[in-house]
């Protein structure tokens, strides 16, 4: 079973976001093992928002734990953002 840094790394290549597991409220380390690799290979739709994705990609496929979805600085999104503005963040602007 995959560690939390791996499951990670898939969310990341399947949304375009990262995010932080979390455990009654701390961080869970990426060397934990154990969990389920993440089921999904397309990226939810832009206008989903935050909650949305938690409750129906998140919390169905990691249940107690919690996410936290980042923005480009590492900044936890409130969860009435859209995931395009979220996506967007990452967006190297020249």
């Amino acid at each position: 079973m995959p560690k939390v840094k791996n499951v990670e790394k898939k969310i990341w290549d399947v949304e375009g976001f990262e995010i932080r597991f979390m455990m009654n409220g701390k961080d869970v380390k990426g060397h934990k093992e154990g969990l389920p690799q993440y089921k999904y290979q397309n990226a939810a739709k832009d206008n989903m928002t935050v909650d949305e994705w938690r409750e129906k990609r998140f919390n169905s496929s990691y249940p107690g734990y919690q996410v936290e979805v980042l923005d480009v600085d590492g900044n936890a999104e409130v969860g009435q953002k859209k995931l395009s503005t979220v996506r967007d963040s990452y967006i190297d602007e020249d």
